[in-house]
């Protein structure tokens, strides 16, 4: 993995200063090197800070000029099938290649079929390059979103950049907040593509590509599409299902997922795994070990209360598998200590609180390896959470009594004195559901007072999401789509990229091969549910490798106390100099009668929403990039 940046548009110099700050911002994402390209002329300056991966040479230098000096590339991710693109390379009449990378197989494929090569290429990867001929840049990100690619209209300039911060770090950039996006903030936690925190700066979508001309202004765009669609592919699959028995349906995702592990254990540095103790880490270490010719390095965090361990169930497992473990275990205060990081990391208000733990596992991991396959992705793609067998139940509860209705009785039990109580408001809110998409996502919607946390917001519509009305034939892929497409590149993704990144640690998820992920739409829902869990197919491959009996216990997971910290000592007082309604006030956007009450709420009166989490993170951020940092001269 590596940090790119790019400044097009601007006088060769100032692109050249801009470009300095840019990777000097990203030296975590690449400590082994930096580059720095320009055109000819200088309207086009790229900048790269690497981790070197695979061929640790010069030869995989970045960023990368083609032979005949027509493209550039700047690159961030693996391609995992390189090494087959380069022999199909060589047998079409390619030339020799300079060395193993796999960013001059990338160029390669990309020079001799364009858009060909997104079809092609397998990996987790954010790019940019540059034709000299056509002055054209095309940017392009992976299918599911691993990777993080900024991009905005700034300074004068068209930029793009691995992270946001380094963007609004350039002088003259103008930090205006984006108020439409903060209402989807303070009910999920974080920011959904292609949104961010500035009104100016963008988010590539995942599988999406983008094309911009000189002289890279708005109007300068010739493209921007899906060349790979989550939603498209899921429909596909679910009207071409899989016609095989349960045990031929897990014997071909055993099959995709050892050659995704395979693929994904190539690396020129020491290389591990997280191992949490669940179904899904466990079956990626289960199928390295299978195929690695020695122990596989496996890393644990554990908690040192009791009764939130998982770590004592990843140390049996790591011992029926035989590989090499660690684990670490840390306390409140080892979780505690990270928080003041965490707003550097993200670079724009992020609040999953399970940031801490994944920072934490990512840094013990660093200390003995580079590259660390997971197992995310496992819950989205075969349908593994328990909230999806909720939405199955409530939703053919309510879908015979016709909408007017349901509208009807839902006005009446919202207008009525029981809304006060929350679990009458959620009740109330799911009788209008329209769709099981929205069913899933009234979850986040049941307060009335997080709708007043944002100035003006209170007459916004409800939120509806990409997803809410594709038509699927069961609640449960709804839900499982909608995931897919917000909840897990914009949180969970995000979340593994920043923190692991953070400390230079390279993350690889094998369940998002793109072979595996298209074969689990395949798969009937009902096949991948019993007894009330879901990921029975992952489950019966598991089975193969680790007992049943061992997998198959109540998951206890991270206990996350942010609850108890914030009534203590140190935090309290940050959180409540945070909270003060002149702070808040000075924001401009956030409403300090509405901050007041959840404040208040909390600690005089006991009552807890996410909310505080998410308004802690948000303004500490706006301390750190806007309170502290004022509009430097232009570039």
């Amino acid at each position: 993995m590596c940090g790119i940046a790019g400044l097009c548009g601007l006088e060769h110099e100032k692109a050249l200063s801009g470009i300095k700050i840019m990777t000097d911002l990203m030296r975590d994402r690449g400590p082994d090197a930096q580059g720095v390209f320009s055109s000819a002329g200088g309207e086009v300056v790229f900048g790269h800070r690497r981790l070197s991966i695979i061929d640790l040479t010069e030869a995989g230098a970045q960023p990368m000029v083609s032979d005949d000096h027509r493209f550039i590339i700047t690159f961030n991710g693996e391609i995992y099938n390189h090494a087959e693109i380069r022999d199909r390379l060589l047998k079409e009449g390619g030339r020799p290649f300079r060395g193993r990378s796999d960013t001059e197989v990338l160029l390669r494929a990309f020079e001799r079929w364009g858009d060909g090569a997104l079809d092609v290429i397998k990996g987790m990867f954010a790019v940019g390059i540059y034709d000299c001929e056509s002055r054209e840049l095309t940017l392009f990100r992976d299918r599911v979103g691993e990777k993080p690619l900024y991009y905005g209209w700034v300074c004068g300039g068209f930029a793009f950049a691995s992270s946001i911060a380094a963007i609004s770090a350039l002088p003259g950039f103008e930090k205006v907040i984006d108020t439409t996006v903060l209402h989807r903030y303070f009910l999920y936690g974080y920011i959904p593509a292609p949104d961010t925190i500035w009104r100016s700066v963008k988010k590539l979508e995942p599988g999406a590509v983008m094309r911009i001309r000189a002289p890279f202004t708005m109007n300068s765009v010739t493209e921007h599409r899906k060349y790979w669609d989550v939603t498209e592919k899921m429909l596909y699959g679910v009207s071409h299902p899989f016609r095989g028995s349960f045990e031929e349906a897990s014997e071909e995702l055993e099959r995709l997922l050892l050659n995704s592990v395979r693929s994904q254990m190539v690396a020129d540095v020491p290389l591990g795994a997280f191992l949490s103790g669940g179904i899904d880490s466990s079956t990626i270490v289960s199928l390295m070990q299978k195929l690695a010719p020695g122990r596989v390095r496996t890393f644990t965090v554990g908690m040192k209360e009791k009764g939130f361990n998982e770590a004592e169930i990843a140390k049996e497992t790591a011992g029926i598998l035989g590989t090499d473990h660690t684990e670490l275990y840390i306390g409140h205060d080892d979780m505690k200590a990270v928080i003041p990081r965490l707003t550097e990391m993200f670079g724009e208000p992020f609040a999953d609180s399970s940031q801490i733990p994944t920072y934490l596992v990512s840094r013990m991991t660093r200390q003995h390896v580079t590259v660390s396959l997971s197992g995310d992705a496992g819950d989205e793609l075969f349908s593994g959470y328990t909230s999806y067998a909720s939405v199955y139940r409530i939703w053919n509860k309510i879908k015979g009594f016709p909408l007017p209705l349901r509208n009807a009785v839902s006005r009446a039990v919202l207008a009525s004195p029981l809304s006060k109580k929350e679990i009458y408001r959620i009740k109330g809110k799911l009788l209008s559901a329209e769709t099981p998409g929205v069913v899933h996502d009234l979850e986040f919607e049941t307060d009335p007072i997080v709708r007043k946390i944002v100035k003006g917001d209170e007459g916004v519509s409800p939120v509806r999401n990409p997803g809410d009305d594709v038509d699927l034939p069961d609640p449960r892929l709804s839900c499982m789509l909608m995931d897919l497409i917000m909840y897990h590149p914009d949180d969970i993704l995000t979340k593994v990229d920043r923190t692991a990144m953070a400390v230079s640690l390279e993350t690889r998820i094998p369940f998002l091969d793109r072979d595996v992920a298209e074969f689990s739409f395949s798969i009937p829902v009902d096949m991948q549910w019993k007894d009330g869990r879901g990921k029975q197919v992952l489950r019966n491959i598991l089975y193969k490798y680790v007992p049943k009996e061992l997998l198959d216990r109540p998951k206890k997971g991270f206990s996350i106390p942010v609850e108890t910290w914030l009534r203590e000592g140190s935090l309290r007082n940050w959180a409540m100099y945070l909270m003060d309604e002149k702070a808040v006030a000075e924001t401009g956007c956030l409403d300090p009668d509405a901050v007041k009450t959840i404040r208040d709420d909390f600690y005089l009166r006991g009552i807890w929403r996410p909310q505080v989490w998410y308004i802690l993170m948000f303004m500490d951020w706006y301390e750190e990039f806007v309170r502290k940092s004022s509009v430097g001269s232009s570039l």
